[in-house]
């Protein structure tokens, strides 16, 4: 049995909060971002419902809930591509009306144009194209302001460097590489080397692989070459000593006959031959050709590693890849001189094309580096996500900004997506938007005019980033601690133009409102204001499509309450945590001091007076007892 005093603590029915408890957010410990960050509620944004493109009816059941900022979804192409125009204009007039903020969720496709038959050109074209239409339909929901337009780093690649913790850092342990040259990508995952005692890293492994498969294509070259030419010469020398097969042959060379035998011609006059000097001319001529298709193919072979030599070494851009340039080129010019004298219409030149094969191959083999034809995919990736990225904010800016009275250009804010994909961290959206604003500026002063100072200061305005804190906890399933995710949110916090909240425990992408997972928000809240000052002002959109899926609502509330949001706009007492439930407030109805019952019986009309006093409540009469009929 258990005892009073095991149980008198016990709250069975816990009642109302009191309204001026200052221990606020207790419903919220995992948050508790304290008294720092109790933002205005116009401060958060709901985001429409992603399945449907009737995105006017859905931003309207948004603005029922109070919500001063929205975030129009066009995060399914088809359903964007669904919406139509005039919905943007019927959006905007929502604007004016309730004077909502907005943003946009553009489409979830990849940027890059990498898909499952490899990296094209048409391919990112035409993510660019889509991209850029988004944003133009955005500009419809705001055409007097900038409206943040978020797009993922990426749509469904997986990572492309696989990093766990170890010790105080991280370090890699598989790599997935490219080889653009041969649009080929692969998983690079170290094994150990016995021999050695050792397991490389990726990286490591990735640098062996480079060298030792260009040797072993430089060697397989030069040895097909030389089968190539030792066949031939050989022959020629046992043809030029036997002078009695000369006699036979109407005293022609061998590669004079091999000539004779590429026309109708000259095989009529090789059949005419003796049947012994006609048996001997086939057996050389067989010879020859043998010979010459090795030739054939390794002139070929030449060319392919020429190349990809030239390639690495241009996407490489360091001062020994342009002197390494150089050499190719010198040789390059080498070859046109020579063309016409070292092809396979003569015969007679074959042995000057082997000659010419062994000299490119003693060119490629005095590199001074390796060339990389295989390298990180990483690189490859965000090289080519950021052209798309960089032209988008251009052609943006050139319709909505350049040249204009007020720039309303949209800021092209790249997201992080689920940890586990590519282009997910931190550093890796650091390097993206980095390479993404350089761009930028090389263009906006090539096509614009404009200087490098002015392309800066305008690329670092319209192109940022969506930090997701839901999306980056996920790294908690690869071991990472909670210091570890918000030095990730450090390294992109001057970046950021808008944040994305959801909560999660940190292996499913569970998205549920702040506070009922384990997101460290407090901190990284605090890393973002660290090196952002625009925190304050950012708009913050709670992302939780799994909580409204299950439960109908947006959570509104809940949010208010975990961040202690004041409830009136002067920023002062009252809190939505300590009002939320409290005794007779504006939000629970009538409260435990007013019960509704006593409404019922007593009050609010006269329907439920005494007969006596005129009413129709039955009983028995309040000043004799007896019944009432």
């Amino acid at each position: 049995m258990v005892g009073k005093e095991n149980y008198k603590d016990i709250n069975f029915y816990a009642g109302a909060d009191y309204g001026l408890d200052s221990n606020y957010g207790d419903l919220f410990k995992s948050l508790s971002v304290g008294s720092d960050y109790r933002f205005s509620p116009s401060t958060f944004g709901f985001p429409t419902d992603p399945r449907t493109s009737n995105q006017l009816t859905a931003v309207s059941a948004k603005l029922n809930t109070g919500a001063k900022a929205v975030e129009v979804s066009g995060v399914s192409p088809q359903e964007l591509e669904s919406m139509p125009k005039q919905h943007m204009k019927e959006i905007q007039r929502l604007k004016q009306l309730s004077g909502v903020e907005f943003s946009f969720h553009g489409p979830l496709i990849e940027p890059s144009g990498y898909g499952e038959g490899g990296w094209s050109e048409i391919a990112r074209n035409g993510s660019e194209k889509q991209m850029l239409s988004a944003v133009e339909r955005a500009h419809d929901l705001e055409p007097n302001g900038n409206i943040v337009v978020t797009f993922h780093s990426n749509n469904s690649l997986p990572e492309l460097d696989t990093r766990v913790p170890e010790g105080k850092g991280e370090v890699s342990k598989e790599l997935i590489i490219f080889n653009e040259r041969e649009n080929q990508a692969q998983r690079l995952r170290p094994k150990e080397n016995f021999f050695l005692g050792e397991i490389p890293s990726p990286k490591a492994e990735l640098n062996h692989l480079n060298k030792e498969s260009w040797i072993r294509e430089l060697s397989q070259l030069s040895f097909h070459t030389e089968q190539g030419e030792n066949a031939i010469s050989k022959k020629i020398r046992e043809f030029s000593s036997d002078e009695k097969s000369q006699e036979k042959l109407n005293g022609k060379t061998a590669l004079e006959i091999y000539k004779l035998s590429k026309t109708p011609e000259g095989q009529k006059e090789i059949n005419s031959y003796a049947p012994e000097a006609k048996e001997y001319a086939s057996e050389m001529l067989n010879t020859i050709n043998y010979g010459e298709i090795y030739l054939r193919e390794s002139y070929v072979e030449l060319q392919n590693q020429f190349n990809k030599a030239w390639q690495a070494l241009k996407n490489e851009n360091t001062a020994q890849s342009k002197k390494d340039l150089e050499k190719l080129e010198q040789y390059r010019k080498h070859i046109k001189t020579i063309q016409d004298s070292i092809n396979f219409k003569d015969p007679q030149n074959l042995l000057k094309v082997g000659e010419e094969i062994q000299k490119g191959v003693n060119i490629l083999s005095n590199l001074k580096e390796s060339p990389k034809t295989w390298r990180p995919m990483g690189e490859f990736i965000t090289d080519k996500s950021s052209e798309s990225f960089a032209n988008i904010a251009l052609k943006a800016y050139k319709q909505f900004g350049y040249k204009r009275e007020k720039d309303t250009t949209p800021i092209i804010s790249i997201e992080n997506p689920p940890a586990g994909g590519a282009l997910s961290r931190g550093e890796d959206l650091k390097k993206l938007v980095d390479e993404s604003r350089k761009k930028f500026i090389q263009k906006a002063q090539k096509e614009l005019g404009l200087s490098e100072s002015e392309a800066r200061k305008k690329a670092e305005q319209i192109i940022g980033v969506t930090w997701d804190v839901g999306h980056i906890n996920m790294l908690r399933k690869f071991g990472y601690d909670k210091d570890a995710l918000v030095k990730q949110t450090e390294k992109v916090a001057p970046y950021i133009k808008h944040i994305h909240l959801s909560d999660n425990f940190g292996f499913e992408h569970t998205e549920l409102p702040m506070g009922m997972g384990d997101v460290p928000l407090k901190e990284h809240l605090k890393a973002i204001g660290k090196y952002n000052k625009q925190l304050g002002k950012l708009k913050q959109v709670v992302e939780t499509g799994t909580w409204f899926k299950d439960f109908k609502i947006t959570p509104f509330k809940q949010t208010l309450e975990a961040f202690g949001s004041p409830v009136y706009a002067m920023s002062m007492a009252p809190y939505w945590n300590q009002a939320a439930n409290a005794s007779g407030g504006y939000f629970s109805g009538y409260g435990q001091m007013l019960p509704q019952q006593h409404f019922n019986l007593y009050g609010a009309g006269f329907s439920t007076l005494p007969p006596e006093l005129g009413g129709s409540l039955g009983g028995q009469s309040r000043v004799s007892g007896n019944p009432i009929d």
